[in-house]
């Protein structure tokens, strides 16, 4: 069996940054006169939201509804816990970097607590004892060190970013830095592609009940999911739901949590970005 050692799969991914780039040029060049000046790119955004839209109805949102009808409860609960869990390891290295110490220790003890008497992160018994879950990514950390967000993209199957967090979550992944790092160290390959799969389905399946709120209170989808997405980015680099348990909801394309660092997600789940969702 062939299986790649951690630096192949960097390579691997870092030969991706060209074809993001080019992505991002054609995005400048698609832009058109718009409505909005805080979206230069509205024109490209449109169109690639209803590219996603359209791919999260026909397949994300069918296999996330299955996985919600099949699979009990508790075992969902379970398998949502665990990513959050690695998730928390994330966002702890983070609230360090950005010196935000209490929140990087708190995240931490979450971690170590979840890990053990969680019975490695399935119960959440952090939470359970008054401990709130702090979202944070490496794009959060850009921005709380002074990094302007660059214009809203709309990312091909990711969703929602900004250059500055779709830049964060690339990096990541190409670092082997991100909440999925444990996830890419695992060389027995279906295994590995069978766990980011189920956290694919777990991200989009606990943005089920968000995507039926966006649907009924949303005059225009895009635009609401876009200032939701924009507005949550600017709450979390100024702290203000960094004690939340959960975030605001994060519509990105179809309708969280945060598996952050905006780490690829399914078109109807946020992008924090990608690998941070």
């Amino acid at each position: 069996m062939n299986l790649d050692t951690p630096s192949q799969k960097r390579k691997r991914i870092a030969r991706y940054i060209p074809v993001v780039a080019a992505m991002t040029l054609a995005a400048g060049c698609a832009s058109v006169p718009h409505h909005n000046p805080n979206d230069p790119l509205e024109s490209y955004n449109r169109t690639m939201f209803s590219f996603n839209d359209t791919l999260d109805r026909a397949i994300f949102k069918p296999v996330a509804q299955g996985y919600e009808t099949v699979t009990p409860k508790p075992v969902r609960t379970c398998v949502h816990n665990i990513f959050n869990n690695l998730a928390d390891a994330w966002s702890s290295i983070n609230s360090f970097l950005q010196g935000r110490g209490h929140d990087g220790i708190n995240s931490l003890g979450r971690v170590l607590f979840n890990s053990t008497m969680g019975l490695g992160g399935c119960i959440d018994v952090a939470s359970m004892n008054g401990s709130k879950r702090i979202i944070n990514d490496f794009g959060v950390t850009l921005g709380v060190w002074g990094f302007g967000p660059g214009p809203y993209i709309v990312v091909p199957f990711m969703g929602s970013t900004t250059l500055r967090d779709g830049t964060a979550a690339l990096a990541g992944l190409v670092a082997n830095a991100s909440p999925y790092t444990p996830v890419f160290e695992i060389y027995n390959i279906p295994l590995r592609n069978s766990i980011i799969a189920l956290s694919i389905i777990d991200l989009r399946a606990s943005l089920l009940s968000a995507d039926d709120l966006v649907n009924s209170i949303a005059l225009d989808r895009y635009s609401f999911i876009r200032d939701a997405y924009l507005q949550r980015r600017k709450a979390l680099i100024r702290g203000t739901d960094a004690s939340s348990q959960e975030p605001p909801p994060d519509y990105s394309n179809d309708d969280e949590s945060s598996h952050s660092g905006g780490t690829a997600a399914p078109p109807g789940a946020p992008a924090t970005a990608a690998p941070g969702k």
